[in-house]
């Protein structure tokens, strides 16, 4: 491969207190000078290929530090029912989605969110089996933890009034004790493992298009294996675009270990990531696990979907191979006792373990976080689509949520990201959130708690740089500078200067990964 030079651009190198540079060298997959353009252009020599950015803006490849992209590039055929405002719309929305599938397929989606209908009311599989009554439906809500199933998916999954609540879940029930077909937790384990359809090898290639052309050259992958082989499979075919740090199912962590795996095996296409582990549910779905119930819902703390001894035994049996450990936990008691594990683990050099959302925290510890050195894997668009469900249902606990600002200040590392398909993975959305903590269209005035906003620039590190550290990676990615991967952007808004509002539409016109175009606007 020639030397390329990109010149004529604002480039954001992300290195701290570095002024912008105009040009940025290319040799092979790496960085080879960053600075004037006389400069590079002299480090590159006489034969190096120009390339014209016409003045954009150029910052660090963006790094989704947790995304379902399995699920993404699913959900990118499948029924999207975010926008339906009453349980008739989302009906109307299945009915016409499973008139478009062959005989006997299965119909998949959802992100239906029963919070925001008119009136609020939790659907049944009664509802579905009105506009669908032989076609199995299995339809994720917004935050994923709770499933809507029709009668028919009940029955392949062998789900009926005598099935018991599984450990961590939830089998809704009706007066009569039959199953309303909305499940949660653990308990739609069965369902989703029916959930599986062929072809992921050839959605993730369309998938890959379209997180190219948001900007994101890296991601943390927390799906399954059948995800993992994929993208194997994409790496040596010579297809794989972006840069995947492949997570571990806890269901599939002895299989890991018995392989041989160890976080950060691999290379810089694809490499072996973290155990994920779930500690509680989510908030929309009243599971995630607090030390107060819910406003309005005096018997319900939520649900601890692995108990307290168990995650310590994770932790040490994934710790003791090498693997390091990333929990998912959303309620200020699971956030607690997760950070009691990591405690009761101890030292474990070269892992760095992480909680994934991280939204409601006791606010003593944000400082213990920062004492144990356990990184904060965070989506800010997560804050601004839940203002409501918060202000609703945790009036009067005392909580550190969001506290991007807090964490920051007590010294815990953030990496930020999307949670998509549940959010979607625009990452200059996440940007906006950060800096402002209003939703797009600018509300609440002055942003919801502002005391806990980020600069832009904070911001954009907690998406390069941040996780890139969360994962292991900050001496390759997250920052352009000589002998570090050639992955970053050209962007239409210059993030540094602009308003939030103005980066909020951003556009990326040209994504480079390993100093080759990937991705050009046209």
């Amino acid at each position: 491969m020639s030397i390329r030079v990109y010149r004529n651009a604002a480039i954001h190198t992300g290195v701290a207190g570095a002024p912008p540079a105009r040009a940025l060298a290319v040799d092979g997959e790496h960085v080879l000078a960053v600075g004037t353009e006389a400069e590079v252009r002299a480090a590159a020599g006489a034969g190096a290929e120009l390339v014209d950015l016409a003045g954009a803006a150029v910052l660090p490849g963006l790094y989704d530090a947790h995304i379902h992209t399995a699920q993404y590039a699913n959900s990118l055929g499948a029924v999207d029912l975010r926008d339906a405002r009453s349980l008739e719309e989302a009906l109307a929305l299945v009915a016409e989605h499973a008139a478009r599938l062959r005989p006997g397929q299965w119909l998949f989606g959802g992100r239906w969110n029963a919070n925001t209908w008119t009136p609020p009311q939790e659907p049944d599989r009664y509802a579905l089996d009105s506009v669908c009554p032989d076609r199995p439906i299995v339809l994720p809500n917004v935050d994923g933890h709770s499933v809507w199933a029709n009668s028919a998916a009940l029955r392949l999954a062998g789900i009926d009034a005598s099935t018991p609540d599984p450990a961590g879940g939830e089998i809704v029930r009706d007066q009569y004790g039959e199953p309303t077909g909305i499940l949660r937790e653990s308990a739609s384990y069965p369902l989703r493992a029916l959930m599986v359809e062929p072809g992921l090898r050839e959605r993730l290639l369309l998938a890959q298009e379209e997180l190219l052309a948001l900007g994101l050259t890296s991601v943390h992958d927390i799906d399954g294996e059948d995800c993992r082989e994929a993208y194997l499979d994409l790496r040596d075919s010579g297809l794989l675009k972006i840069r995947v740090h492949k997570a571990i199912p806890a269901t599939h962590l002895d299989a890991a270990i018995a392989e041989g795996r160890r976080t950060g095996q691999g290379d810089d296409w694809v490499r072996t990531g973290p155990v994920k582990i779930f500690s509680d549910g989510a908030l929309g779905s009243h599971t995630c696990h607090m030390s107060q119930a819910f406003a309005g819902d005096a018997a319900n703390h939520g649900i601890a979907v692995t108990p307290y001894d168990e995650l310590v035994a994770l932790f040490r049996k994934a710790a003791g191979a090498g693997i390091a450990v990333a929990t998912h936990a959303i309620g200020d008691r699971a956030n607690h006792l997760v950070l009691d594990a990591y405690e009761a683990l101890g030292a474990t050099p070269g892992l760095r373990h992480r909680i994934e959302h991280a939204q409601h925290l006791r606010p003593a510890d944000l400082t213990r976080m920062a004492r144990l050195g356990v990184v904060a894997s965070m989506q800010p668009v997560h804050c601004t689509s839940d203002i409501d469900l918060v202000d609703s249902l945790l009036a009067g606990h005392d909580l550190a949520s969001y506290a991007w600002r807090g964490m920051l200040n007590a010294g815990v590392a953030l990496a930020f990201g999307s949670d998509a398909p549940v959010e979607h993975p625009n990452p200059f959305a996440a940007l906006h959130a950060a800096a402002t903590r209003t939703r797009a269209d600018g509300t609440p005035t002055g942003g919801w708690q502002p005391e806990q906003r980020l600069s832009m620039a904070e911001a954009i590190t907690a998406h390069t740089l941040g996780a890139a550290y969360a994962a292991g990676e900050q001496d390759r990615k997250g920052v352009l500078a000589p002998g570090r991967l050639a992955d970053f952007i050209a962007v239409d808004t210059d993030p540094y200067l602009e308003p939030a509002a103005a980066v909020l539409r951003t556009h990326v016109i040209t994504t480079v990964v390993g100093g080759l175009v990937r991705r050009q606007r046209s």
